[in-house]
């Protein structure tokens, strides 16, 4: 059996690799512009009508209905700037001044037509058509290598789907939770003890870091959820990106419950330094009750990206557990802390 495993290794790596969507993404993008080249070449008058594959390669996006909507704009923004170059080899030639408005025109005229990222190709088609002395063949082959580009790229993701991104989206969760529960779980060691108050302070910041992970990973579900939308391969793609935001949500909330946890314990061991921060059952509780939380966040990041209904039951069922265990360690950790305050007026904040 070892023997078959490892002869089969190679190619279940080999299937995987093809399989991960930014290798699916590099060759759909490499094979586009080369397809948009080919057919540019036969319909263009110019000799290296590179335009097309660059057009093919600026369309191809990672979600189809990204690479509809940027097609469109592509083709805008190409035509505007065709427009703005013939008007103005209608009034002057190419000087560094004409130069100079055109570029501005350009700009202004590309933000007005909304062409977002492609503002500067508005500039670029314009220079291009108006440094040539034969502007009618020059904005004609623009015009045709763009439309070619944008129509190859948007075929290729209509006839070859573009790559989902759920499940990198979801991996991107499972981080994020896994890296909670890692600051969680030394919180939780340090409170037991008698923690220095730079090394709470510390802690404070790594809580506050998590916010920058927050806006990765909500880039990475935005892909995710761009991807599903108008995508022929997925059948319940609102379920997906429900479950998956509401999960990034609940992890956010969770994140801004322990920054304001770490802001306690940072005050508390400032004032109580270098003495302990609870007595020793107390703390113990407390690191416990973190620990049970910490490994439910996780269990909850299962939970919202797993696909097959039979891990899903059993992420579901392990959670539950983690949160009644949490709970029931919650209440005990109170009856000591308030115990704690009846014994010593200054602990009724805790």
């Amino acid at each position: 059996m070892q023997v078959v495993r490892e002869m089969t290794a190679p190619a279940l790596e080999f299937v995987k690799r093809h399989r991960d969507p930014v290798t699916v993404q590099m060759v759909r993008s490499a094979a586009a512009a080369t397809v948009a080249y080919v057919i540019a070449l036969r319909l263009s008058p110019e000799a290296a009508p590179l335009t097309a594959p660059l057009t093919a390669l600026l369309v191809v996006q990672v979600t189809l209905y990204s690479t509809l909507t940027t097609g469109m704009r592509r083709v805008n923004s190409v035509v505007t700037g065709v427009v703005v170059a013939i008007l103005f080899s209608l009034l002057v030639g190419l000087t560094w001044w004409s130069l100079g408005l055109l570029i501005l025109a350009s700009l202004i005229v590309g933000h007005l037509v909304r062409v977002d990222e492609f503002v500067p190709e508005v500039a670029i088609s314009a220079m291009l058509v108006l440094g040539v002395t034969t502007h009618g063949d020059t904005a004609w082959a623009r015009i045709v290598e763009t439309l070619i580009g944008a129509l190859v790229g948007m075929g290729f993701n209509l006839l070859l789907a573009p790559p989902v991104w759920v499940e990198e989206a979801g991996r991107s969760i499972e981080e994020l939770a896994r890296r909670v529960r890692q600051l969680m779980l030394r919180i939780g060691e340090e409170a037991a003890g008698r923690p220095p108050a730079a090394r709470a302070a510390a802690r404070l910041h790594e809580a506050r870091r998590l916010d920058h992970d927050i806006s990765e990973v909500d880039a990475d579900l935005r892909q995710a959820e761009d991807s599903l939308r108008l995508n022929p391969r997925v059948r319940e793609g609102l379920l997906h990106r429900v479950v998956l935001r509401t999960g990034l949500d609940t992890l956010e909330i969770c994140t801004v419950v322990l920054r304001v946890l770490a802001r306690t314990l940072t005050d508390l061991a400032k004032e109580r330094e270098p003495d302990r921060l609870f007595e020793p059952e107390t703390g113990a509780a407390f690191e416990e009750l973190l620990s049970e939380i910490a490994d439910a966040v996780v269990s909850f990041s299962v939970l919202v990206t797993t696909s097959v209904s039979a891990n899903a039951e059993s992420a579901e069922e392990r959670l539950a557990s983690e949160l009644r265990q949490a709970a029931a360690t919650r209440d005990r950790l109170a009856r000591l802390l308030f115990e704690e305050a009846r014994r010593d007026a200054r602990q009724w904040q805790v």
